[in-house]
């Protein structure tokens, strides 16, 4: 004891404890604002299913098997969590030092990076748009709990079950391959083969449980591997391998700096605002849900603060069939759910339940604090072909956009800084692999 005690102050592991503090805070930050803007940002679902439409569930239909949901239902959560945490433990009881570094701060860095896209470009959840496809893991009693008062379970892009992972792997690569070496012969191989392997299997559970579309494949390699490239080049800088952090500081560098990435983080900023906009411009009658013949759907209600509150226009925009509600607190609604179905009979027993019909609407004012709550949709019809569009806005008594602007800069500056990095490397005939500080370059710039 006393000799790892010992080890984690010498090799600061006490910051990488305090980076884990940070990135819970920060992801509840997210979560609670994303909500509060949903009514202005909207959502991108409609584009997501044009380009790809029901492929998704084809998988899921494909595979559907009771056990298989099982398992997939465990890893999804439970080995996600072991590689988010065990990672770093397992490279610190190594002796890796700038492994335990990377891995730490993939996890802090890459769930930065995507706040922007998870708050600005939301895609509902599958199992929620495409008609008869089952939330199998939403939808799953104790698991609903979990991600209910966990995640918000709106938004799937990009997937963190694939990024986090994957930024995991490219760490491993690049870092190995700097030094020479390769990864077969690394002293850690076992272990990126676990990676890698996990990776794959994250890959095909978020679509076959009803979570995610497939372009949130590419996008989460996407984010992972910016992520990457940013860790890989900042670590050394962090640790004073080649001397103390602002060596090679000047006044031209900095001012080099803050102009070429100032532009570029300008410009991403610029197109989320025109995103914002065409938002804005579409959002009456937005559709929310998209239900199939006696589907089920849920929007979350999050934990309000003393003296917030919510009030949600549930709409029905079907000309002709019904709509259901039920409104009930997150920890009953554990009752009427297994196995990825709700049972909408008992739930209309448990919560406050209401008919909408054709073209109507019904408002739901929420004010009871430190309790989650669910509006829970639903389809009656038992007619094939009968797809239910629904539309759920709510409305909170604080504008939280401009927290919501101030959490995305570290995401558009950390791509901008890796954009001209690369740049960098490659005007000064550089290896991308090359995490060196450009004050040991021969600049040509």
């Amino acid at each position: 004891m006393s000799m790892w005690a010992k080890e984690f102050h010498d090799k600061r592991y006490y910051l990488h404890a305090f980076g884990y503090v940070i990135i819970v805070k920060w992801k509840e930050m997210t979560d609670l604002i994303n909500d509060p803007i949903k009514s202005e940002v909207g959502h991108w679902t409609n584009l997501i299913y044009a380009i790809e439409g029901e492929f998704t569930k084809h998988v899921q239909d494909f595979f559907m098997n009771d056990t298989l949901t099982t398992i997939l239902n465990f890893h999804y959560l439970f080995i996600y969590l072991f590689l988010i945490y065990v990672t770093t433990v397992y490279f610190a009881y190594t002796g890796d030092r700038d492994m335990t570094d990377k891995v730490t701060l993939n996890y802090l860095l890459i769930y930065a990076l995507a706040v922007p896209y998870y708050l600005f470009f939301n895609v509902e959840v599958t199992s929620s748009w495409i008609p008869g496809m089952d939330a199998l893991l939403y939808h799953d009693g104790a698991y609903t709990v979990f991600y209910a008062t966990h995640d918000p379970l709106d938004n799937c892009v990009p997937s963190l079950h694939v990024a986090i992972p994957f930024g995991i792997l490219m760490l491993n690569y690049l870092h190995v391959k700097e030094s020479g070496g390769t990864i077969k012969e690394w002293r850690h191989y076992n272990y990126f083969l676990f990676v890698l392997i996990n990776t794959i299997l994250f890959i095909f559970s978020i679509m076959y449980l009803g979570i995610h579309w497939f372009i949130d494949i590419p996008l989460g390699l996407l984010i992972g591997g910016v992520g990457a490239l940013f860790i890989h080049h900042l670590q050394p800088r962090l640790r004073n391998d080649y001397g103390s952090f602002f060596k090679g500081f000047n006044k031209l560098k900095i001012k080099r700096h803050a102009i070429v990435e100032g532009a570029i983080t300008l410009v991403m900023f610029t197109l989320i605002l025109m995103a914002v906009n065409v938002q804005v411009e579409n959002s009456d009658d937005r559709v929310s849900y998209r239900l199939g013949p006696e589907d089920s759907a849920y929007d979350i209600i999050q934990e309000l603060k003393y003296g917030d509150v919510v009030t949600s226009n549930i709409k029905n925009l079907d000309s002709s069939n019904n709509l259901e509600v039920v409104y009930i607190p997150v920890e009953e609604s554990a009752k009427a759910m297994e196995n990825g179905s709700i049972d909408w009979d008992y739930i209309t027993s448990l919560g406050e339940h209401y008919v909408v019909g054709p073209g109507a609407e019904i408002e739901i004012i929420t004010e009871s604090y430190h309790v989650y709550y669910l509006i829970v949709v639903h389809n009656p019809s038992t007619t094939a072909g009968d797809v239910l569009e629904v539309s759920v806005d709510n409305e909170f008594s604080e504008n939280k956009m401009w927290q919501a602007i101030i959490l995305s800069i570290p995401s558009l500056w950390m791509t901008a800084y890796v954009l001209y990095r690369l740049k960098r490397l490659k005007a000064n005939s550089r290896s991308i692999l090359d995490s060196s500080p450009s004050h040991l370059w021969v600049e040509e710039e």
